[in-house]
């Protein structure tokens, strides 16, 4: 039997979520609380196999109140319940050793599964959640990829010898001297770690067609 311990400022939410858990077998809800404090002061104590924690807090966040809690019981299974889909929060929560992200208007058996599914050491997160951290790893693959230290001109500098234009034909298109394209060529092309122009114009090619 899985011992589970509930942290949720609101009462009627957290009766709701005891019942629904404690109609299963597989189930013992050992523990409630209502803030941060009281949790780190009664989880310890109880030694539950997994915490229920509410993202926000009065007196914290459930994140924190993860990370301080898995240092001290490193055993412990935490699966964050919320009401936001905050990706930074996603992202906090499995840094501080979170097991599950879900949203709080998740079906009542699919909360019993995550509790048993999180409480068994695998690791989960509800749909809406993935699909969220999903679209932050995405941006954060853009922003970190090969364009990501390049200037605006820089990257429209790219595009243009993408295009197969001459210096001259880019500095006419820029405004700029042909003399001065020729530096920015060689600048963009040891920012981006290449030797030959070619590459710049074989990447900015790649780059269109992704």
């Amino acid at each position: 039997m899985l011992r589970v311990f509930l942290v949720d400022d609101h009462e009627v939410v957290r009766r709701g979520v005891a019942d629904m858990l404690e109609e299963d077998a597989a189930l013992n809800v050992v523990g409630q609380a209502a803030t941060f404090s009281q949790a780190l002061a009664r989880i310890p104590a109880l030694r539950p196999d997994v915490a229920v924690l509410d993202v926000r807090l009065p007196d914290g966040n459930g994140v924190e109140l993860a990370r301080e809690l898995r240092s001290k019981l490193p055993e412990l299974k935490c699966l964050m319940l919320t009401s936001y889909t905050d990706e930074q929060a996603m992202l906090d929560a499995i840094m501080a050793g979170a097991s599950g992200y879900v949203i709080k208007d998740i079906r009542g058996m699919d909360l019993v599964a995550a509790v048993k599914e999180v409480g068994s050491g695998r690791s989960l997160l509800d749909a809406r959640a993935a699909a969220t951290l999903m679209a932050k790893f995405r941006d954060d693959a853009v922003k970190k990829g090969p364009l990501a230290g390049l200037s605006e001109q820089e990257r429209t500098l790219l595009e243009l010898i993408g295009e197969g234009l001459t210096n001259r034909q880019i500095a006419e298109r820029m405004f700029l001297a042909e003399k001065t394209v020729k530096n920015y060529v060689s600048r963009l092309l040891t920012k981006l770690g290449m030797q030959r122009r070619t590459q710049a114009a074989v990447l900015a090619t790649e780059l269109r067609r992704s």
